[in-house]
């Protein structure tokens, strides 16, 4: 169906509640889009430091061997498998590989840990197990209050890696915690999601550059 500015012809007794439905509907469309373009331009003018900070701690692990950990719940949860797969496979342009892994892929391990240790230990088991001094761990919260984000984030502190996270609203529990954090200036969880994304991936297609790994 082509997105067109025409309106289809109505007839009949329905008539009047499918324009009234129509209305509302486009109303609701002019809504969403017109917050995600307020978020998208205070995320341009707050986010850039924090993000030269991400691909600066991106670029040094990959540069040491080290690997980046993504993990999240839910939404961020596919955040975190579709950014460790744009690195460990590619984003735009064929290239070597970046090490990157998403915590939020393994059910057995995922569902153990949940049973036996805790649903808040899920993160922070894989990180104590497969972390490295030197590996970044990434984690993904758009309300930075996740108990199980926040206590890997502190596993990750304790075995030496570098703890980063993408939150939003004030940052939550995240702020002291983690470094870099990148808060996106928003109180709705849709609008940060949409955000966290589109950093995310604007942060892979740089670390690619800033790797040498493709041209700019």
């Amino acid at each position: 169906m082509r997105c067109s500015g025409a309106k289809p012809r109505l007839s009949g007794p329905g008539r009047r509640s499918n324009v009234r439905a129509m209305t509302i509907s486009e109303t609701f469309f002019d809504d969403e889009f017109a917050e995600h373009a307020s978020v998208l331009a205070r995320t341009h003018e707050t986010c850039r430091a924090e993000m030269q900070k991400m691909l600066a701690a991106w670029a040094g692990c990959a540069r040491r061997g080290g690997k980046i950990l993504f993990f999240g719940n839910g939404g961020s949860a596919g955040d975190a498998q579709h950014l460790a797969t744009e690195l460990s496979v590619r984003y735009k342009k064929d290239r070597a590989p970046i090490a990157a892994l998403a915590l939020t892929v393994d059910t057995s391990t995922l569902t153990a840990a949940g049973n036996d240790l805790g649903f808040e230990n899920i993160f922070a088991r894989q990180v104590e197990a497969i972390g490295r001094a030197g590996d970044v761990a990434v984690g993904i919260s758009t309300s930075g209050k996740s108990p199980n984000v926040t206590k890997a984030l502190q596993a990750a502190r304790d075995k030496g890696l570098t703890a980063a996270a993408f939150a939003g609203r004030d940052g939550g529990d995240l702020v002291g915690l983690a470094d870099p954090l990148i808060i996106v200036p928003s109180d709705t969880t849709a609008r940060i999601q949409e955000m966290h994304i589109l950093i995310g991936q604007i942060l892979c297609g740089a670390l690619e550059i800033e790797l040498g790994l493709v041209s700019a």
